[in-house]
């Protein structure tokens, strides 16, 4: 089965921006800690908008993804984050092997 890649754009509202950006820290980390099947979860600043952040993640299946996102520490950063973002965007890739 084909590897998953995620591209999660985020971007926060002004007044929240380091609140978030420590829960998005506090994610990464649980993530790595706790998510079996995660390739690589990686977080991004952008250099134009302090106010956006990209994670980049590489997951081995669907199965593990869907996993992780009924994880404890990922529902936690949903309900934290809930009306502190302006938008957030999420593209969900199928790696090709060529």
């Amino acid at each position: 089965m084909s590897k998953i890649v995620i591209v999660a754009k985020i971007k926060v509202k002004e007044s929240f921006i380091e609140e978030v950006y420590s829960l998005l820290v506090d994610l990464h980390k649980s993530t790595h800690k706790n998510d079996f099947g995660c390739i690589q979860y990686d977080l991004h600043k952008d250099l134009e908008d302090k106010s956006s952040f990209t994670f980049i993640e590489t997951w081995e299946n669907t199965e593990v993804l869907d996993a992780h996102m009924q994880k404890e520490h990922f529902l936690s950063f949903v309900k934290n984050v809930e009306d502190k973002l302006e938008s957030l965007e999420i593209n969900k890739l199928q790696k090709q092997e060529i």
